[in-house]
């Protein structure tokens, strides 16, 4: 169920458990997350926030620092003093600045191929305007199984690559990203830690997960074979086993 509420939009689904709130990439939506939904919302309440990175916010404000203060006033808007963060890519950078500003709304964070630590690749995956074969080729490369990079997400990405405006700001959010690091501050954030990486990842590879279980004090690190940049979308029902059995262990 998709909602829309003031300056908010979000996917909405399940009648009981503890709040879970799903965070997208650079280049998805809250469709990325898929049959994983299902799965999930059979036990917990899910909200699926579109972070509308391409509508909205003026140049001045495109920032991973402006996605967590509008996270912050989305779950204000809702009166959700606390939540589970599940994010991917540049969601889970999104989450854990979060975490660092507001430790107390956060139950648990569950990341998978999050950035915030390793943005080197970011720079290197734009498209290139009006050359579809390229975005095709960057599109699956995001992907273990190419075949998972349909026409209708090579058209999604060709359309942003071709829009000079999502451009700029795409361009403005992987800037950002890089300058908000978060390698001093990850030590810091003790909130229970779910990592959940693809063995194949090409995007954040597997030793920036090692990275990442190595400064999260309170982490578990689980690997899917198999699998590239967004488990949540490639391997939704395994994913979701493992996210099930991180919330029923911490709470």
């Amino acid at each position: 169920m998709v909602k829309n509420e003031g300056k908010f939009k979000w996917l909405e689904e399940g009648n009981k458990g503890k709040p879970i709130i799903l965070l997208h990439g650079l280049m998805g939506g809250v469709e990325n997350f898929g049959e994983m939904v299902n799965f999930i919302s059979t036990e917990y309440k899910v909200y699926g926030l579109d972070l509308k990175l391409f509508e909205g916010r003026t140049l001045l404000k495109v920032s991973v620092k402006a996605l967590s203060d509008y996270l912050n006033e989305f779950m204000n808007h809702l009166g959700l003093k606390s939540a589970t963060l599940i994010g991917n890519s540049m969601g889970g950078h999104i989450g854990l600045i979060f975490a660092k500003e507001h430790p107390n709304k956060v139950d648990s964070l569950i990341l998978t191929g999050s950035s915030g630590l390793f943005e080197e690749s970011m720079g290197n995956t734009f498209p290139r305007r009006g050359d579809k074969d390229y975005i095709r080729f960057k599109t699956e490369e995001v992907f273990y199984d190419p075949k998972v990079a349909t026409d209708e997400l090579v058209d999604r990405v060709f359309e942003i690559a071709n829009n000079r405006i999502s451009i700029l700001k795409l361009l403005g959010y992987a800037k950002s990203a890089i300058r908000h690091n978060m390698g001093k501050d990850i030590p810091n954030i003790s909130n229970p830690t779910c990592l959940i990486w693809g063995a194949e990842d090409k995007v954040t590879p597997p030793h920036v997960a090692e990275e990442f279980h190595k400064l999260l004090p309170n982490s578990e690190l689980n690997w899917i074979p198999l699998c590239g940049h967004a488990a949540m979308w490639e391997h939704p029902k395994r994913f979701s086993e493992i996210v099930l059995k991180f919330l029923k262990k911490n709470f």
